[in-house]
């Protein structure tokens, strides 16, 4: 970024939640179907419909509120916001204005040295979906989404780069996942992200004037966005230009955002409170309750990653980052492993193993008690490092137990000192060129002999008493 110009950058984040019905009617609020199937006359705007509002959607928003430790109000206004698009069928989206149910709460980032001001958390419908037609002049729609139930968590503009915005991002994603109000899936849409950002020169405090740039499906795009946009409004003051308050739509293929229309004011939507709808009560007892039942989060889990097993806060923050692999990583350790193994296997060779396979950890073969197993052969000096490595593949290929594939394929490592010095020897004797170089002073071939020695044992020699025995034979021709 521009050392002239700092970015001021704000989110609003639409979270969908996991309910099985949505939010004013019971039609089904599952992810796919047939077009137009999930769907019935109130979530299609038809006349004489009325809305009724889901109580399990109100208690997930209030379990997010209190999550990010925001204000939850007793009383709370749904409004109509009205628009014409050809994806919203009642020419209004049922959402809240000037009273959310939840206000004035944060999350933290940078390891907790950066506070992001939450403004509000507001409870709404989603609207339908619009299939572009390839080489044709008309869209199709598709309302099965239409009413799903969402909550829209509105930052302040707190942040100020990319790399903010993204570890905001996906701290709050990671939360919804936790709390188990919302899958997470950006991919499919429901969780979905927009930019608001503008720029002012480096040590003022007037506010430019901001963009929105939508249409972001990962927090990598997240990041790309924000650093075209900062890098686009940059170049038109720079020109002596005046940036205009437009709404941008990112295209991920080219890298770039384009303008998608004039940024609406808020007045332009014309919101009054909702007609069919009373108003919102959440008791004391209500938010209460919510309360007893809220998980362990992800800072408090983190926190205490590092008390109970004496983790680096890395580690910690890594296995924290879903609420899954934190209980696998548990689960290992409950099952014998020592905690600093099975955090070096859980972030190492699992987590590899997932990222390949595009994969979470419910769907990993290998369970927590088996590689606890397979660890504890490593410490105990059954196997070695690289013995246990190929241990684990085997385990993914085919299944089993890492103690009866160590028995099968003779794996166990060799601490014979008599065997391994002959091996030693053997190797010392197949290159009498590269100990002449290493007797003339290039002492770095001992690793040469070391590998060449593991490679005739297969890897099962001890690789501490394989260095031991080659250099003391080494040192000894040196001597002699």
């Amino acid at each position: 970024m521009s050392a002239r110009y700092e970015a001021v950058i704000g989110l609003e984040v639409h979270a969908q939640l996991s309910t099985n019905s949505k939010m004013f009617c019971g039609c089904p609020a599952t992810f796919g179907g047939a077009p137009n199937t999930h769907v019935c006359p109130v979530c299609l705007g038809l006349p004489g419909a009325l809305p009724v509002v889901n109580r399990r959607a109100i208690e997930f928003a209030v379990r997010l509120g209190l999550a990010t430790e925001c204000r939850i109000a007793h009383q709370s206004i749904f409004a109509r916001k009205n628009y014409f698009y050809p994806d919203c069928p009642k020419d209004y989206q049922i959402s809240q204005f000037d009273t959310p149910l939840c206000e004035d709460g944060h999350l933290d980032v940078d390891g907790g040295s950066k506070r992001i001001h939450i403004k509000r958390i507001h409870v709404e419908e989603d609207a339908g979906k619009l299939v572009h037609v390839d080489n044709a002049d008309y869209s199709l729609v598709d309302f099965n989404r239409s009413g799903v139930p969402l909550v829209e968590i509105v930052s302040e503009p707190d942040i100020r780069t990319a790399k903010e915005a993204s570890e905001y991002l996906q701290k709050l994603r990671s939360l919804v996942r936790y709390l188990e109000i919302c899958d997470g899936n950006m991919e499919e849409g429901s969780l979905r992200c927009d930019v608001n950002l503008s720029i002012r020169k480096v040590g003022t405090t007037e506010l430019g004037t901001k963009t929105e740039v939508k249409n972001l499906n990962s927090f990598k795009q997240v990041e790309q966005a924000i650093e075209f946009e900062f890098q686009r409004q940059s170049k038109v003051l720079d020109e002596g230009g005046r940036v205009a308050q437009d709404t941008l739509l990112w295209d991920a293929a080219k890298g770039s955002a384009h303008v998608m229309r004039s940024k609406e004011e808020a007045h332009d939507y014309r919101y009054f409170p909702e007609p069919d709808l009373r108003v919102l009560q959440v008791s004391e007892a209500t938010i209460a309750r919510v309360r007893d039942g809220l998980p362990e989060l992800p800072a408090a889990k983190e926190q205490r990653f590092v008390s109970q097993y004496k983790l680096p806060a890395y580690d910690a923050a890594l296995l924290t980052g879903s609420r899954d692999t934190a209980q696998y990583y548990e689960d290992v350790v409950s099952a014998g492993a020592d905690p600093k193994a099975a955090s070096n296997w859980v972030m190492g060779e699992v987590m590899r193993e997932l990222n390949e396979r595009g994969i979470e950890i419910a769907a990993f073969k290998i369970k927590a008690a088996d590689l606890a197993e397979l660890a504890g052969m490593q410490a105990s000096g059954k196997i070695n490092s690289t013995i246990a490595k190929d241990v684990f593949k085997q385990m993914l290929q085919r299944g089993g137990k890492a103690a009866a594939i160590v028995a099968e394929g003779g794996l166990e490592q060799t601490s014979d000192t008599s065997a391994i010095e002959a091996d030693a020897r053997a190797v010392l004797d197949e290159n009498p060129e590269e100990v002449a170089r290493y007797l003339a002073g290039k002492e770095q071939l001992l690793q040469f002999f070391v590998g060449q020695l593991m490679k005739r044992t297969k890897g099962r020699a001890n690789p501490k008493m394989a260095t031991d025995a080659i250099k003391g034979l080494l040192d000894a021709k040196k001597a002699g």
